[in-house]
């Protein structure tokens, strides 16, 4: 799939076939999210693999999207390893390419992703219950599943809505 492509098709997935994600396409979103950029190459990125269902049904109580969390196959959880700061509002940055970077994959690999940031509102809850270190902190958690097919046309505001233009001197 052409990089344009993958960007305008991809779309966030709620909905997931039960079918497996294998251990190998796992490997392979984590693959692509270590090769996003990072101030002074620091990647201040971790990430946790989450398939045990005691602890997917766990984070699905902790978020209002109950039902995309504990639908998903796997969960892959992302943190800040604050050993590894070397500037926060960057290091969030780096981390958004990739999360970026795995939701491509994902859709280049067959996969439905959604990026979930509002579990956040109960951040302290969903680091305890998946145990990490203090030296993590949770920036976002990433659903994942074979998507059920469903055809939707993605909506985007046109570009000259978006530009801020410089001042002419």
């Amino acid at each position: 799939m052409e990089t344009m492509e993958a960007i305008r098709t991809r779309r966030s997935v709620r909905e997931y076939t039960g079918e497996a994600v294998t251990d190998d396409e796992l490997d392979r979103l984590l693959q692509a999210a270590r090769w996003a950029p990072s101030g002074l190459n620091n990647q201040p990125w971790r990430f946790m693999k989450v398939t045990n269902r005691v602890l997917i049904d766990g984070l699905s109580e902790l978020t209002k999207y109950r039902g995309v969390v504990s639908g998903a196959e796997v969960l892959i959880a992302v943190f800040l390893d604050g050993r590894e700061i070397y500037d926060r509002t960057k290091d969030l940055q780096s981390s958004g390419a990739a999360l970026q970077n795995i939701l491509l994959a994902a859709h280049n690999m067959g996969l439905g992703a959604c990026w979930l940031g509002e579990i956040l509102n109960r951040r302290q809850e969903a680091e305890e219950l998946l145990k990490v270190s203090g030296d993590l902190e949770m920036v976002a958690v990433v659903a994942l599943g074979r998507p059920v097919a469903r055809e939707r046309a993605g909506v985007r505001h046109p570009v000259e809505d978006m530009l801020v233009y410089q001042p002419e001197r």
